[in-house]
Parts: C-alpha cells; structure tokens; sequence
C-alpha cells in the first residue's frame, strides 16, 4: 500500500474500498452514472464453471444472479446468428474431431492477421448443430466438455425471456459483434440481422432490456442511425507493462476500421476526454479493459527484475500493486457515458497482489471508483461482492 498515490481523490476512495467487508455504497448512492447499483454481466455465461457461450452457462449465470448474459455473436454461412467469441471454432468447440469437417479448416485473414482455422461462416446452421462446446481455458475444469449445443441468437433470447418470468427480475442480453469488417467481406454483415431478431423480440427501443457492444466504431454509427437501442463502445489493448501503463500493439491497438479507412488514432485515443465525448455522439456506454480504469505494477528489484511477491517461482498478476486509479471513469461519466469493464476473474493468478487473493476486493475496488457494470467469468462473486 506504501507505493499508491494517496494524494489522489479518487485513490483515496479506492484505499477504503479494499478493505474487505466494505460495500461502498450500501448506505448511499452508488458513484454510478445514474447512482444505481452497477450491473453484473455474465461473461459469455458463466464461464469461469462451464464451456462458453452454451445455454448451461447462460443458464447459471442467471441462477448466480447476473442482471445481463453475453452472447457474442457470428455468422453461419446460412446468415444465422450463433454465439461463440471468435468466427474461430477450434478453440471453443469439438469441431477438430470431426473427420467430416477436416477440409473445412482454411485460413483467412481476420483483421490483417492470417488465421488457420474452422470458420463458422463455412458451416450451416445444420452443421454447427452438430458440435459441442468445450472449456476454452486449459486451467479450469474439462469435465463438461462435449456434453452441450452451441445456441443461436434467438435461443438466448428464448431463454433470456423464459428465466425473467420465472425469476420475476428482467434479465437482458449483452451481444457483442465480433469482428464487423471480416463478417461483412465474407458476405454476412451482423448488424441488420441482429436487428432483425430483436426486432422479432420486441426489443427495439432504449428500455429494452438489450446493449449492444462492439470493438469497432464504423457498426456502431451504423446501428445508432437503425436504432434506439443501447450501444456500448468497447476499447481493448495488447497487454500492459511492468509500470502499469497500456501496451498497443496490432491487431489489439485499434478498432479495425481504423486500419481500414486510413485513422491513425487508436485505443487509447478514444478513452481520452476528448475521445469519450466523440463516442458519446453515437454510443451510450464505454467498455474498456479494466486496466485502462485501474491497473498493477511490477515491483522492479535491485537486479532491474521483477521480483515475485507471492514466491511461487512465477511472474503473473500476483506480482503486481496497485497504482491510481485513472480518469477514464470521471471522464466518461462526465461526457455522459456509463462504464461496462471486463474481464473479472477469480483465480488468485489473476488478481493483483493488493487483493490477497480475494476477488472480492477486486470487484469493491472498481465499484467504489464508480464503474456502471462489469463483465465476470464468476457472477456469483461479483453479485455477492455487489451486496446487493
């Protein structure tokens, strides 16, 4: 703790909000946008106990009590929307055990990177049907691989709807477009198709209980001209270094339309005041990786190495403090944008060393600095740690 800047205001507030047992806000006002509690978004389901982006994920991120559920969403080659995180299957799905489909795999550029792989957009529903979904994470559990479906977009809803009525609460869906530009040049663009079955839903005005996310800026002025529905700007990078800065580096430095039509700014741009304001003239929401709100440093030794704080002979997130906070939340808010971050996990190797461990402290540390909403892998941690 000796290292923080406790000079900063808003450090200040995060110092008391490590302290385990402390809610932040449960006498006053969340230090949201809209001073209500921030939201719980089930990470492609609940992902951190079950395979991806399945009904059963979805399924216990709803029962764990997560207000929204994450379907990212491509394409199949007959134009339905299904959820997976990439157009990629090999890492999520069965589908390189499938003898009928080994010629399927091909390589393709997605946002200038040459990938070898099974694409969805090369499947038919029919065929997608006919795989199963697997742990994308080496470290977590296995067991339930192969055992379940992969869902279109509209079961999601299907099941987004039946487990409002049964619960009494609305629970909404978050779908992401994943990678605008490459489903456009393959012939099967997202948006008016995503559209179109929430049109089906019912679910087309500011209200409804849908938001709307993208890594790319071009979809999301094109949608805000179709619709009244909530739109989040997401804002990624490459990885951050041993001070705690942001590192960008292509494909993860900035939104690939940029690197189509020629603009030189990047991620980072687009979280400045002045960037935040420019999202806010066509999205509703800001979505940026948690390190962009508050991130950790390495502690650098007497040899010019990091040391490893916890021993374990590793150098991960455990390793790493603290620093302030940044502005990033103060100034969206200001611009009139709420704050969707990603992505909380709960293994101790992804906390940072001023959490011991605890994910709780993590999830208090960022709601105590005023964040609208998060994304977890573990909903039943961020809600307990919500409190309420």
């Amino acid at each position: 703790m000796t290292r923080f800047h406790r000079s900063t205001s808003l450090f200040a507030v995060l110092a008391v909000s490590i302290g385990l047992g402390q809610s932040g806000f449960a006498q006053t006002p969340a230090p949201t946008l809209d001073g209500k509690p921030p939201l719980v978004v089930g990470h492609r389901g609940a992902s951190g106990y079950l395979p991806e982006h399945t009904i059963e994920a979805y399924k216990l991120a709803i029962e764990q009590g997560a207000d929204f559920i994450e379907p990212d969403l491509v394409a199949t080659r007959d134009g339905v929307l299904i959820a997976r995180h990439e157009p990629m299957l090999g890492g999520t799905t069965d589908v390189a055990t499938k003898p009928e489909f080994a010629a399927r795999k091909t390589t393709r550029k997605v946002d200038g990177v040459d990938t070898t792989e099974w694409f969805a957009g090369d499947f038919t529903l029919a065929e997608i049907r006919t795989l199963r979904a697997k742990q994308a994470m080496a470290d977590r559990d296995q067991s339930h691989n192969g055992k379940y479906a992969i869902p279109t977009l509209q079961e999601v809803i299907d099941l987004a709807k039946a487990e409002s009525a049964r619960a009494g609460r609305t629970i909404g869906i978050y779908p992401e477009t994943k990678h605008p530009v490459f489903h456009a040049a393959i012939g099967l663009p997202l948006e008016d198709r995503l559209l179109d079955v929430l049109k089906t839903a019912g679910w087309t005005e500011k209200s409804s209980p849908v938001i709307i996310q993208s890594f790319e800026t071009a979809n999301l002025k094109y949608l805000r001209t179709k619709t009244q529905l909530r739109l989040v700007q997401l804002v990624d990078a490459d990885d951050v270094d041993k001070d705690g800065g942001i590192v960008l580096a292509a494909p993860f430095d900035k939104p690939y339309d940029f690197v189509v039509t020629g603009d030189k700014r990047t991620f980072k741009d687009l979280v400045t005041a002045e960037g935040l304001k420019e999202i806010r003239t066509y999205a509703d929401g800001v979505g940026p990786w948690k390190p962009y709100i508050l991130a950790g440093k390495q502690v650098i030794g007497a040899d010019g190495k990091p040391e490893d704080l916890n021993k374990d002979g590793k150098i991960d997130e455990q390793d790493r403090v603290l620093i302030a906070p940044t502005s990033v939340v103060k100034d969206a808010h200001a611009a009139g944008l709420f704050v969707h971050t990603w992505t909380f996990r709960s293994e101790p190797k992804r906390l940072a060393s001023s959490f011991k461990g605890d994910p709780a402290a993590e999830y208090k540390a960022f709601f105590d600095l005023g964040v609208d909403g998060l994304f977890s892998d573990f909903p039943d941690h961020a809600v307990k740690a919500r409190g309420r």
